[in-house]
């Protein structure tokens, strides 16, 4: 029987499973100490109270132009988004949180506010309600259930940020050509990213070839280490020599200015009805850097597919001056203008014609909406280009709109400008990598003969219809 005094210094996650492992006696004072216990298990909890974020590592592949997920200590705090509207999909979400916490009891499960509502009375356990504003320094790794857009709000929970955890995607989606597991791999998938890095020695591997590194000792005292920190779920590794492998996915950096060229990012609205209709949350004083007036700075927004200005409702074509590093490139006549990341390529870029990029090119694309001129083509530019698009004073519109991400948008008038330049990532000097989403991306089968890329060469086929066939059902 653990002392009370023990318990009262685990959290009420933890508290739960020593209590649930415990063979209590016969005794009435101990039967009341359980129940008072269990009393609290569908609590939803703040999430101030979690540890800080544990950082991973990003190592190069001598074999691979992925990198390989590397984690310093185990991740302790998920967070798990589910699609909205879709009851199987939360069903789903809470048949993962259950497994997560009967078999990683170190976990904390962390859900939007809207969704820890619903699915709190369907655990055993307490779970954690996520603070938009707190989440960039809590959550370790996030996993979403849902298709493509369900992948776009979890990247737009850290739209703020220039580090995003790695995002582990389940495809339940309408389409999900972004998603890489199916969710009937949900323990495999579990597994595969929650031990990658962690050397600790196992006897379930069956690849003969892997048996040899997986026998061998840790030959540093980070190995050494690491094997110590999941000492609690041995058997569960996947090798000294195994990881996960991560595609980085490059992003944009946006800013809309005023006519004063006061950047208005702040006052951007979301689109999405399932959302209440509020304001960006405010950068964390520690990110709130200042100007040469001592003015807080607006943080741009990061984007993982697309800048978009179109003319909605409005009757006449929206006319839009298009600036490439600080030089008048061409004044588009269409319906609208979109910036592109090689993700956002298979997006409403694709839809406009715009060509299709695999998604470790560093370049961004500016594809017209249906111009006037037919010789107005889709252009790539490098990463780092620095693209500018105002409105003409030939725009004969009150006011255009732009949407970022298909999640944030606001109205721009003659005199406005949006500044789009791509997201550059690198590598910090602790070892991690700054910028980019980075993605949890499905290993092929042991034994496969299978490329990094297949998943998206697959998808590319199967789910696009990349040059499909005229006529054919």
């Amino acid at each position: 029987m653990l002392h009370p005094c023990v318990l009262n210094h685990l959290g009420p996650v933890r508290q739960w499973f020593c209590i649930r492992q415990v063979k209590f006696p016969s005794s009435r004072s101990h039967l009341v100490r359980s129940f008072s216990a269990t009393a609290r298990l569908h609590e939803i909890l703040d999430m101030s109270a979690l540890p800080p974020r544990v950082q991973p590592k990003y190592k190069d592949s001598p074999t691979s132009s992925l990198l390989s997920l590397q984690w310093p200590e185990p991740p302790r705090n998920l967070l798990i988004i589910p699609k909205f509207h879709a009851p199987q999909v939360t069903s789903s979400a809470v048949t993962f949180a259950k497994h997560v916490l009967n078999e990683y009891p170190n976990v904390n499960l962390v859900f939007e506010r809207r969704v820890a509502s619903q699915v709190h009375e369907s655990l055993p356990f307490p779970i954690y309600a996520a603070d938009p504003s707190a989440l960039h320094d809590k959550i370790d790794l996030v996993a979403t259930l849902g298709g493509d857009g369900t992948i776009l709000r979890a990247a737009s929970l850290f739209s703020l940020h220039s580090s995003v955890p790695p995002m582990l995607s389940f495809s339940m989606g309408s389409l999900g050509f972004l998603g890489e597991w199916k969710f009937d791999e949900y323990k495999r998938a579990w597994r595969h990213v929650y031990m990658s890095g962690s050397r600790v020695s196992v006897t379930d591997l069956q690849d003969p070839h892997t048996q040899a590194a997986v026998n061998r000792p840790p030959d540093d005292e980070e190995g050494l280490q690491l094997h110590n920190a999941w000492s609690h779920v041995r058997g569960k590794s996947m090798g000294l020599a195994r990881s996960s492998k991560v595609l980085l996915r490059h992003r944009l950096k946006v800013g809309v200015y005023d006519a004063d060229g006061v950047n208005i990012n702040g006052r951007l609205m979301p689109t999405s009805t399932a959302e209440p209709q509020q304001l960006l949350p405010p950068a964390p004083p520690a990110l709130q850097a200042r100007n040469t007036r001592g003015e807080p700075m607006t943080h741009a927004i990061h984007a993982i597919n697309e800048l978009v200005i179109h003319r909605g409702p409005n009757p006449h074509l929206a006319i839009i001056d298009v600036y490439v590093n600080g030089r008048f490139l061409t004044e588009a006549v269409a319906d609208g203008i979109l910036v592109s990341t090689p993700t956002g390529s298979t997006a409403y870029s694709l839809s406009a014609g715009g060509s299709i990029m695999h998604p470790l090119v560093k370049t961004l694309l500016i594809t017209p909406i249906c111009a006037r001129s037919l010789s107005f083509r889709p252009l790539g530019l490098p990463l780092n280009s620095k693209v500018v698009l105002k409105l003409s004073e030939k725009n004969r519109g009150r006011e255009l709109e732009v949407s970022i991400d298909g999640k944030r948008k606001t109205g721009v008038t003659i005199g406005m400008e949006i500044r789009v330049e791509g997201e550059m990532v690198g590598r910090t000097p602790n070892g991690g990598w700054t910028g980019g989403v980075p993605c949890v991306i499905r290993s092929p089968a042991s034994g496969s003969s299978a490329e990094d890329d297949d998943g998206w060469v697959g998808g590319l086929n199967g789910l696009l219809k990349f040059n499909y066939p005229f006529g054919e059902a």
